[in-house]
């Protein structure tokens, strides 16, 4: 799975309509909606969407005749193999009726080439984690941590004996980072790891 890197847009005019989409990476439902309604157009016919974040989706044909806008902005996410992404296609009516077949086209071939437009990289699952790491392993655990691939140090919060880390460990590396921090500090500190 990928998304995209920054927001993207493209626009075409079909039978005299014009599309513009709109396409931005996401973190959750919340920041969907927040973009959605930024760059829905109160000046236009229609402002249809779809987003996606894992296994949740919505789609609005927003007054188009059903399944003929939303769903195929969405087929154009899942067609690119796209995660954490919305994307809003904007219509202007031009007088010239599409019919449902050339609806679905116009907004589903201007979601895909927006997307494919777009440069992308691939969606690492990650967990969160906390540590807590004396004073005499802190600098030897840091530099260790920060050489794994996709590993980030979130936060630092100093204590009296060291320091407690706030991690974002990549799923497919979450075993072998545990065995590395024991290894490390003889057994002193343990990474939790997701059940």
């Amino acid at each position: 799975m990928f998304t995209l890197n920054r927001p993207e847009t493209f626009s075409q005019d079909i039978k005299k309509s014009r599309f513009i989409a709109f396409a931005c990476p996401i973190a959750d439902e919340e920041a969907a909606k927040r973009f959605i309604e930024q760059q829905s157009d109160a000046t236009a016919n229609h402002n249809c969407w779809a987003w996606r974040v894992g296994q949740v989706y919505r789609f609005s044909d927003d007054g188009e005749p059903s399944g003929t806008a939303g769903k195929p902005i969405l087929q154009a996410i899942d067609g690119q193999s796209l995660d954490c992404v919305a994307v809003v296609v904007t219509r202007w009516f031009g007088g010239i009726l599409l019919g449902s077949g050339g609806l679905m086209r116009a907004y589903g071939g201007t979601a895909a080439t927006c997307l494919r437009q777009g440069e992308k990289t691939p969606v690492i699952p990650t967990f969160s984690t906390e540590i807590d790491c004396g004073f005499s392993d802190l600098a030897l655990v840091k530099s260790r941590l920060m050489a794994v691939p996709d590993l980030t140090i979130e936060s630092e919060a100093f204590t009296a004996d060291g320091a407690r880390l706030t991690l974002s460990v990549p799923i497919s590396s979450a075993e072998t980072v545990a065995k590395m921090v024991m290894d490390l500090t003889s057994g002193r500190v343990t990474v939790p790891l997701p059940e």
